[in-house]
């Protein structure tokens, strides 16, 4: 690691204190250091378009007849899988790994009654402790004691 950092050092000063050697179209160069491997994709087969609904007030669509997270936005499709947000430009892939700062907005704000397999369910098999919020707006979970679908905060 330390070796990594210090050849990235090394790269970036040459280049700054460089520049007449370097062609001007190379001068615009980013290093990057990745440490692990993304996640696998999740195994997503969809054989046809879905049909896809609105979240409600969003710009984001859903699709509630397939048994997994499946997003829509700006002609893209998420979905979250495993802990991890993946991304594809069709509806059936390919899907790529993509770190959550890079998620849209409006695909993070989806409520999570919107989720097939809401966050740390994967994990846990169950509901992780310290999650659960009361109260809430209507989803396709359906609503609970009058107070609205349960929520989890996000992980």
């Amino acid at each position: 690691m330390r070796y990594a950092i210090l050849l990235t050092s090394i790269l970036v000063a040459a280049a700054v204190s460089l520049p007449g050697a370097i062609p001007a179209q190379a001068q615009n160069i980013s290093i990057g250091i990745n440490i692990g491997s993304p996640p696998p994709p999740p195994p997503i087969v969809v054989a046809a378009p879905p049909q896809m609904v609105v979240v409600p007030g969003t710009t984001v669509y859903y699709a509630p007849g397939i048994s997994f997270n499946y997003f829509s936005h700006g002609g893209q499709y998420f979905t979250f899988h495993d802990g991890s947000w993946f991304v594809a430009p069709g509806y059936n892939g390919p899907w790529v790994f993509i770190v959550k700062e890079r998620v849209p907005r409006p695909v993070l704000a989806v409520p999570v009654s919107y989720y097939k397999i809401p966050p740390g369910l994967m994990k846990t098999g169950g509901i992780p402790p310290g999650h659960l919020k009361k109260g809430g707006g209507g989803g396709p979970l359906g609503a609970g004691h009058g107070k609205g679908p349960k929520k989890w905060k996000d992980d």
